[in-house]
This record gives C-alpha cells, sequence and structure tokens, in this order.
C-alpha cells in the first residue's frame, strides 16, 4: 500500500461515521499485541487547549531527552502531522506500511462478524502501533471527542489532563454542560492523578469522579496558579509567572513560544503535569520544563505570519469559548489595528455565539465555506454577518477568497484567518507556499 491508497482506504472507512465506543479499538489493539502497553503516557482532554498543551508537554518530554510520541486530531493538511516521533511527524511511507498491518486485522475481525472499527479507530491504532514500532519512551495523547467513549480511552496513562469544559459535542456527550463533563471526566483512571482548569459544575462532576476513582486532582486557581508577565510580537513568545504552595513554588517566571491569552492557563496545566511527572521521571526539571516551553511549536493557534508585508494571524478557533479568546487576544495585542476576517465556519456550530464575540462594527469580513460537507453555506454566513460590520463578501472558492482578504487587508490592516480548521488548515497551506515563492524569488 502506498500513501494515496492508504488515504483511499482510510476515506472508505468514513462511511462508518462516528461510532462512540470502545469494543472496536479494544479488539483491534489485542490483534496487535496491546501496543499502547509499551510506553508510558499523558492523557489529554477538553473543550479547547488540549492540543496546545499536548504540544507544550510534548516538547518538555522531548526537551528532556526522552523518545517522545504525540497523538492530536485532526489535522491542519495531512493525516501524517496526527502522529509524530521526537517533533517528526511519521512519513508518508511508514503511515501507509502501518495502516497496511492495520488493514490486515480489520479485515480479519470483519471476517469474523466483527463491526468494522471506524476511521479514527484505525488512526488511533495506527498510532499506537507506530509508536512502539519506534520504541518511544512516552506519549501524549490528545483524545479526539470527548473522553468516556473515545478510542484513545484505552490507555492507563500517567497524568491524566482536563484543560476546561464548555459545550460542545452535546449531541454525543449527553447533551448538557453535566453530560459533556461526565465525558470529560471518563478519561480519570484509578490512582491516575489528575491536573485541570475545569469550572463551576464540571469541576464538581470531575472532582467526584476523582474521589469514585481514589485519584488526586489539581485544580487550576487552587493548587497552582499563572499569571501574564508580558509578550513580545515579533519573537512569538509571552511571559507568566507560575505559583503552587502545594509544591513550594512561590514564583516561577517561564516563557512559552505561543501567542494567545488562553496559553498563559494552558502553560500552567503543563508546567503543573510535568512536575507531577518528575516523581516518576527524574530527567524532568526545572530547566527542562523552561526549555520545552520556549522551544513548542504548534500551528494555527494565534499563528502569526507576514505575507508579502502583510501581517496575517491564524487561529484555529471553531468553537464559542475559542473565538472569545481569539477576540480578547486580538483586543491585546492589536488594540488599534483595524481587522479583515477570513472566516468559515461547520453549520453544526453556534454561528450565533461566535459572530457575537467575534466581530465589531469596524471590521471587514470575507466569508468561504470549509472544506466540509458540515459547512455553512457562505450566502447564509454572508446573511448572518451583515449588519455586524462595515463590509462583507462571499467566495464559494477558498483561494480566490484568500486573495480577496488579502487585497483588502493590504498593509495596513491585520488579516485574520478562522472559523473552522477544514478552512484554516488549507489556507495555512497556501500561504505557507506564497512565502516560499516569496523568498525564492528574493534569493534568485
Amino acid at each position: 500500500m502506498n500513501y494515496q491508497e492508504a488515504l483511499d482506504y482510510l476515506e472508505g472507512l468514513n462511511v462508518f461515521g462516528i461510532r462512540l465506543g470502545l469494543s472496536r479499538i479494544t479488539r483491534l489493539l489485542e490483534l496487535l499485541d496491546l501496543p499502547q502497553e509499551r510506553y508510558r503516557t499523558i492523557h489529554v482532554t477538553g473543550t479547547n487547549g488540549k492540543g496546545s498543551v499536548s504540544a507544550m508537554l510534548e516538547s518538555i518530554i522531548r526537551r528532556s531527552g526522552l523518545h517522545v510520541g504525540l497523538y492530536t486530531s485532526p489535522h491542519l493538511s495531512s493525516y501524517t502531522e496526527r502522529m509524530q516521533v521526537n517533533g517528526q511527524p511519521i512519513s508518508q511511507q511508514e503511515f501507509a506500511d502501518c495502516l497496511s498491518t492495520i488493514r490486515a486485522y480489520v479485515e480479519q475481525m470483519m471476517a469474523e462478524g466483527e463491526e468494522c472499527p471506524t476511521q479514527f479507530e484505525v488512526l488511533t491504532a495506527l498510532a499506537f502501533f507506530y509508536f512502539a514500532m519506534k520504541q518511544v519512551d512516552y506519549a501524549v495523547i490528545e483524545v479526539g471527542l470527548g473522553g468516556l467513549l473515545d478510542s484513545t480511552n484505552v490507555i492507563v496513562p500517567e497524568i491524566s489532563v482536563i484543560t476546561n469544559v464548555a459545550l460542545e459535542h452535546a449531541d454525543r456527550c449527553g447533551g448538557t454542560l453535566e453530560g459533556v463533563a461526565e465525558h470529560k471526566a471518563g478519561i480519570i483512571k484509578n490512582g491516575v492523578p489528575v491536573v485541570t482548569a475545569a469550572t463551576g459544575i464540571p469541576l464538581e462532576i470531575i472532582r467526584q469522579k476523582a474521589e469514585e476513582m481514589n485519584t488526586d486532582i489539581f485544580v487550576a486557581g487552587e493548587d497552582f496558579a499563572a499569571a501574564a508577565t508580558g509578550f513580545d510580537l515579533e519573537r512569538h513568545t509571552q511571559g507568566l509567572s507560575f505559583n503552587s504552595a502545594l509544591l513550594g513554588i512561590s514564583e516561577e517566571n517561564f516563557e512559552v513560544r505561543l501567542l494567545g491569552t488562553h496559553q498563559v492557563q494552558n502553560a500552567s496545566l503543563a508546567i503543573m503535569a510535568a512536575e507531577l511527572l518528575r516523581n516518576v521521571e527524574p530527567k524532568v526539571d526545572s530547566d527542562v520544563i523552561r526549555e520545552g516551553l520556549n522551544m513548542v511549536s504548534w500551528g494555527a493557534r494565534f499563528e502569526q505570519m507576514n505575507c508579502g508585508g502583510r501581517e496575517i494571524v491564524i487561529d484555529g478557533a471553531h468553537n464559542p469559548a475559542g473565538i472569545k479568546v481569539l477576540r480578547e487576544s486580538l483586543d491585546l495585542y492589536y488594540p488599534a489595528k483595524e481587522r479583515v476576517f477570513l472566516l468559515g465556519i461547520l453549520h453544526d456550530k453556534d454561528i450565533g455565539h461566535m459572530l457575537e464575540s467575534l466581530l465589531r462594527p469596524s471590521d471587514v469580513v470575507v466569508v468561504t465555506p470549509p472544506k466540509s460537507d458540515r459547512a455553512e453555506a457562505a450566502a447564509e454566513l454572508v446573511r448572518r454577518v451583515s449588519g455586524r460590520v462595515s463590509h462583507v463578501e462571499a467566495y464559494e472558492d477558498n483561494e480566490e477568497a484568500l486573495d480577496r482578504a488579502l487585497e483588502l487587508a493590504g498593509k495596513n490592516r491585520l488579516l485574520v484567518l478562522c472559523g473552522s480548521l477544514y478552512l484554516v488548515g488549507g489556507l495555512r497551506q497556501s500561504l505557507l507556499a506564497r512565502r516560499g515563492r516569496e523568498r525564492g524569488e528574493a534569493n534568485g
């Protein structure tokens, strides 16, 4: 199987959709000889920030000299981004080879009359198998959907992290905030410490689950805290002060190479989790934590880019909580800058609240549909944006929309790409290609 054949096979698995449950992934991993048990893991869930926290923890562990895997979803431009070892994505050929192995066991399951695993279950098995093949010491595993019934929830980690809990995927996670919280809390394992930034009712549910599982819980704002100490837009960094009376840390300063107001709290979760990891892993110390945060990279998370002399921010915010933080970050870092938004949203999102949080009357907006069958139609999005901003246009073609947004932004306005990772990922690749051509021409 080559990489294109692997993609075709994965596309074929999409017909099974999203089916929560652990029976299929459990059986598939048994046939693969339980690869997920051959290394230690950290499990990360939450409504927002779980990808950033996962990236931070991976960077910290890698800086310690340990071999570390990272499994995240979704990807921005290629499935190979989802599984990395020591910061390097799996190669296309390795991806295809691992999938060939897994496909044989999927076919065996079906021949035995069992259900076919879903696409995400196959990808999860592929990641676990690949990490075992590469003999990683640790793997940081990001939950795909919810937690309790997510296919990643077959691991018994060293530490569980629940970033926060807001109402998302309610149709698959109980229909209420309480139901979503119960699904997030579902990753808590017996005796495995849990770190969280949840508040209110979700925190109460997580506390109760931790008590049932006889495990320690460490809560942001109670057992540890962080505060922003400044930022440097040119260096793409921000400073923070971390403290934890529980750990005997009165004040320790760090710098994280990710912008966005939310990254201060995300960094505090990563620091706390790393401090707990020190109990079982002596290679992780304060210097390693500091250096790891300062070298972390995570695309499309308030990512700054300059293309053709235009200032651009790329952000994968795709729900009301994420959009609210994006607006706060824009107001902090670019308080007086006029903005052009290139926006595409999935129709099953809370579009009204997202637009209300994001936009201000002076903004200019270009809308275009994400590459998904769940995309909100451009005409409908224009209707909902109209009246909120000074000017709005729609383009069905994403590249045409990008050309127009760049034109409207010029060199005086800030261009912001956001709304859906299905849109942002492709546009980011296009901008990187354009920037590469510019640099090539400049050097030619």
